[in-house]
């Protein structure tokens, strides 16, 4: 009987002394989840994580920051797959170019070629992408952020395939903006392009 007791009263202890689990309230963030969530953000959002550490959508337009995530996150796209891909072809008039980013930067101002990309982006954006922020954001235009009307592949020909790549888009360019980043810091660290990195076993630097 002393041995049941001492088990009993052993468990009464082990349960009191128990640290109680913290509850998650629905009205934290999903993404962060010891931080309230965000109020400026609407859950029927495309991309919606409820992250918002910063409170960019309390006093922000939140169409101009949604734009702005679209719009760095294409950039990104296509950074991270012409690193790649740039390591491993290059067109013959490119045959004396550097591989690492800063290098060939440099060497892309030095030829001029980066003189034009920066030439012809700022351009587009004047005459494209400043007017239509413009007035989507003071105007209430019915655009939405990042709409172009560009989907030569028809990706988006229903409300439902419009909305599901739309997800697609916004999940992609995030991960993007990391990935063109660790890429970038990887090369500065090690000297190395990223697939030479892997092919060689050097994958910390």
């Amino acid at each position: 009987r002393s041995l049941v007791r001492s088990s009993i009263c052993g468990a009464r202890l082990a349960a009191a002394s128990a640290t109680p689990r913290p509850t998650i309230s629905m009205d934290n963030s999903p993404a962060v989840p010891f931080l309230p969530k965000p109020k400026g953000l609407d859950e029927s959002m495309p991309g919606y994580a409820g992250f918002d550490p910063f409170g960019f959508s309390s006093f922000m337009n939140i169409k101009f920051l949604q734009e702005a995530e679209i719009k760095h996150g294409r950039v990104c796209m296509l950074a991270t797959l012409g690193v790649l891909v740039s390591e491993q072809y290059t067109f013959p008039f490119y045959s004396g170019a550097p591989k690492l980013a800063r290098a060939i930067h440099d060497w892309g101002v030095g030829q001029g070629c980066m003189v034009q990309l920066l030439f012809w982006v700022c351009m587009f954006e004047a005459i494209v992408g400043v007017p239509a922020v413009v007035q989507m954001v003071s105007l209430d235009s019915p655009r939405k952020p990042g709409e172009y009307a560009f989907d030569p592949l028809g990706l988006g020909k229903t409300p439902e395939a419009f909305a599901k790549n739309q997800g697609i888009e916004l999940i992609n360019g995030r991960l993007a903006m990391i990935g063109i980043g660790g890429l970038l810091h990887h090369e500065f660290v090690t000297g190395m392009t990223p697939v030479a990195q892997l092919t060689s076993g050097k994958i910390f630097p």
